[in-house]
């Protein structure tokens, strides 16, 4: 052991050596260029709604979320044999799988439904006491 402070626990000779990239999030605008290229890349039409609604998508939960969208929403327009992908595509897909903002509120919302819900352990610490049910 050693009583050598340094700062975030790293040693001083390796902070010294770290190069600090300092980093920004991606603007609306950057957001609608990444999704244009990948639904590009993916070889899928869209209407510019469909990007309107992408974008702000992928500003208000996350690019990466927003990217997996638009596979999911072509294949829905190509279900309903559409040639590119409209907004009601992208609210479809929307309803159907959530990003992890969604997904934790969801945990929230219903929490006691869950079978070992650690919320209310205190007010039924009795419940402890008791023996296992065996089946």
């Amino acid at each position: 052991g050693t009583d050598y402070k340094s700062p975030h626990g790293i040693p001083l000779d390796l902070l010294d050596r770290m190069l600090i990239i300092s980093t920004q999030p991606y603007t609306a605008r950057e957001i609608r260029k990444i999704l244009d290229i990948r639904a590009e890349e993916e070889d899928v039409e869209m209407t510019e709604e469909a990007k309107e609604l992408l974008t702000k998508i992928g500003t208000e939960s996350t690019l990466r979320y927003a990217i997996h969208l638009i596979t999911v929403a072509n294949l829905v327009a190509l279900k309903r044999k559409a040639q590119e992908v409209e907004v009601q595509d992208i609210r479809k897909v929307y309803s159907l799988f959530v990003d992890v903002k969604r997904s934790t509120q969801f945990l929230i919302e219903y929490q006691q439904e869950f079978m070992f819900s650690e919320v209310g352990e205190a007010t039924e610490e009795h419940a402890k006491d008791a023996p296992m049910p065996q089946a």
